[in-house]
């Protein structure tokens, strides 16, 4: 990496070679990764009650 402009100019050429999503391909898996996440949220919330339900019981 001798000549900074050498590599720029490199790294130029490569980003030209990248083949980027789509929109509708990026707002797809966006909302996708939101309905994951909501969903694993909701799970563990639920596991959490459980467990604590548990716990409480055991105790009284």
């Amino acid at each position: 990496m001798a000549n900074p402009i050498q590599f720029l100019s490199q790294v130029r050429s490569e980003v030209g070679k990248i083949t980027w999503p789509t929109r509708r391909e990026t707002v797809l898996t966006t909302v996708m990764v939101l309905v994951m996440a909501m969903l694993t949220a909701i799970f563990f919330s639920f596991v959490d009650w459980v467990i604590g339900f548990g716990v409480t019981a055991m105790f009284m």
